[in-house]
């Protein structure tokens, strides 16, 4: 979101602009203005400016030399030509001409210069101006704030905000955007948030709760920590809306797990009195929200909308597009989309490779991989986190290893752990369970939470209790509160039928107070979304699907179905297990679309976890004699089930 925000909270507005361009009259106010400065001088500095606005630096400079009396109008644009010219050595070279003029001490001219250092990435720089200036107003404040936010030295704008009300400099609602927006910085300290939380209750006590610039930042603030209600809440009380802010809250549930509520404000927003039409960002978020449901009539209307309003030309819309329709089961739709744009960023090309890695299309995702690199764009890490996760889907091991391999000899590109993490993966699910260890123990750096999960990840798959019980130690260590590391462990002892020690990390869960996440699948039927929950007794459709379902299931036991009543984590009766597992989130969601689907329409079905493995045979079958095409997007990847096959080759 802060591509978003950055126009209105890190880009001082015009209003700021004309007020630090206006100082009140002082001391260091342009000499041209006092008649005891040479004519001669003020045609000097004429000159200069008019060069600078010309983009002459250096002639400009050139003069500079030989004006003995500058004027704070030509060291500020002395100073912005620097900035736009990208020239640190001349804005060092202009900072020392002003401070050997008795310029040192002006707070206009400290402001520009703290932004230009910001521009050119010299923060020390910056920090120096600050420290040395004795007289700080606002601007300059603010000027330090936004270069060290920009910087990602979230503690220490905070830590200077907190400087700053101890002094008499009045926060205004630049101050409260920089600072909440240092509460999110690259450190993602989770202690920040309380800071986060302290500057709102500032904002209330100032009556900032008005001003629509910093109340959108304080949305994206919760959103960035996922605390949904927070945001939804603070959405709720702003006196003014405009898309900026409307933006910021779906994609706050976009991002956050909550695609329907992000679609349902989306519509909202549509339906407002007081229009704020979508733009390019708003899109990309509900485009989001779609690929999450594989809303795809949703996402089709979108599509609609986008080519209306001439929104078809903006490369990350063109993107969300392309993933949207890849992740709503229709390839062709997005590689269309993909071939019809001229100009393509890394951003697209990644898009592509993801969607082909999702439906198992490995050595195409290779493909098109080294197609962007012959077409001159460089890979990025989400590149290979694309593609090394293609292969991991199709079992492409020796070629995963070569592109891991590849990161540093040939792209100067040092894995991250989201990179090791896709190795293991790889290695993992093809059952080479000793080089993924051996991957985890030669890291270059220290493995987290994402490279233990593919590994506990892969155990599960394979049934290894030593390697997965390693694996947990750590995971709980790092996720204390993650009830998915605990099911997948306790999944794994079910298999082995080592009940006691289900019993032992449920209750490990239970003094931890914490919850398996529920299985949860969606259908979009008729431009209508639907959703079920396994083992659902509120759902108004219960009983009309579980007597499909009895009615399946008996069926097909007789062409051979047996369930799969393993994956149940209770040491239960046969029958008991039987009709846990005919409850499925998923099983309920083919029913449905039995039922209400038209009869050559494909059923379109995502969930939010992995595909069980009795769902997979069951729906491998269901589509065979219901004579249906059937696809299910799961946590991992695509399955496209027809005529009693899928397209992962059981593998998953």
């Amino acid at each position: 979101m802060l591509s978003f925000l950055a126009p209105q909270t890190i880009n001082p507005p015009s209003s700021q602009i004309h007020l630090l361009s206006s100082p009140p009259k002082s001391p260091f106010c342009s000499f041209a203005s006092n008649p005891s400065v040479p004519a001669a001088a003020t045609t000097t500095n004429k000159l200069i400016q008019s060069l600078c606005e010309k983009g002459n630096l250096k002639q400009a400079l050139q003069v500079l030399s030989q004006e003995p009396n500058p004027t704070q109008r030509t060291y500020e644009l002395l100073i912005l030509s620097c900035a736009h010219r990208s020239s640190l050595s001349d804005g060092l070279r202009v900072h020392r001409h002003l401070s050997a003029n008795g310029f040192d001490q002006d707070p206009f001219l400290a402001t520009k210069l703290i932004n230009m250092y910001s521009e050119l990435g010299s923060v020390e720089d910056a920090r120096k101006v600050f420290d040395e200036i004795r007289q700080r107003t606002i601007f300059v404040w603010n000027a330090i704030l936004r270069a060290l936010t920009l910087a990602g030295e979230g503690l220490e704008v905070l830590d200077l905000y907190r400087r700053m009300n101890r002094s008499e400099i009045q926060s205004d609602r630049f101050t409260f955007t920089f600072v909440l927006k240092a509460c999110v910085s690259p450190e993602g300290l989770v202690e920040l948030l309380s800071k986060g939380k302290e500057i709102h209750a500032h904002i209330l006590r100032r009556g900032f709760e008005t001003h629509v610039h910093i109340m959108t930042t304080l949305v994206d603030m919760y959103a960035k920590f996922g605390r949904v209600a927070c945001a939804a809440q603070v959405f709720e009380e702003m006196p003014v809306r405009n898309v900026v802010s409307w933006s910021a809250m779906i994609a706050c549930y976009s991002k956050n797990g909550k695609p329907f509520e992000a679609l349902e404000l989306f519509q909202g927003m549509m339906l407002q009195k007081d229009k704020s039409f979508p733009n390019s960002v708003t899109m990309v978020s509900v485009l989001q929200a779609c690929s999450s449901l594989a809303a795809l009539e949703q996402g089709k209307l979108l599509h609609a909308y986008i080519l209306r309003n001439g929104l078809d030309s903006i490369l990350p819309v063109i993107s969300s597009l392309v993933s949207m329709y890849g992740r709503c089961g229709k390839l062709e739709h997005g590689q269309r989309v993909f071939d019809q744009m001229g100009e393509r960023d890394v951003v697209l090309w990644n898009s592509l490779i993801s969607i082909y890695g999702i439906h198992g299309f490995g050595n195409k995702a290779i493909q098109i991989f080294q197609e962007m690199i012959d077409s001159g764009v460089s890979p990025s890490p989400v590149s290979f986190v694309s593609v090394l996760g293609a292969c991991s889907h199709a079992g492409l091991v020796e070629e995963g290893k070569v592109l891991f391999n590849s990161m540093v000899k040939e792209h100067g590109m040092y894995p991250t752990a989201e990179h090791y993490a896709c190795m293991v993966d790889l290695l993992g699910r093809a059952n080479r369970l000793d080089e993924a260890a051996k991957v985890v123990e030669e890291m270059r750096i220290e493995p987290g939470a994402r490279v233990w999960g593919a590994l506990l990840g892969s155990c599960r798959i394979h049934g290894n209790v030593d390697l997965a019980e390693r694996a947990s130690r750590r995971l709980f260590e790092l996720e204390p509160t993650n009830a998915g590391n605990y099911v997948l462990l306790a999944d794994i002892y079910a298999e082995a039928e080592m009940w006691r020690d289900v019993k032992r990390v449920k209750k490990l869960m239970k003094s931890r107070a914490l919850q398996k996440l529920p299985g949860r699948c969606w259908i979009e039927v008729k431009r209508k979304l639907h959703s079920f929950m396994s083992v659902d007794e509120l759902n108004p459709h219960n009983e009309q699907l579980d007597a499909l379902l009895f009615k399946l299931a008996a069926e097909m036991k007789e062409k051979g179905y047996v369930p799969r009543t393993n994956i149940v984590l209770y040491n239960l009766t046969e029958e008991d297990k039987e009709r846990i597992v005919l409850g499925h989130s998923e099983k309920l969601a083919v029913a449905f679309g039995l039922i209400n689907s038209g009869g050559g329409e494909a059923i379109r079905i995502t969930k939010n976890l992995r595909l069980c493995e009795d769902c997979h045979s069951f729906t491998k079958l269901i589509s065979k004699f219901a004579e249906k095409e059937i696809l299910v997007r799961d946590v991992n990847r695509y399955h496209h089930f027809q005529n009693g096959v899928c397209s992962c080759g059981d593998y998953w």
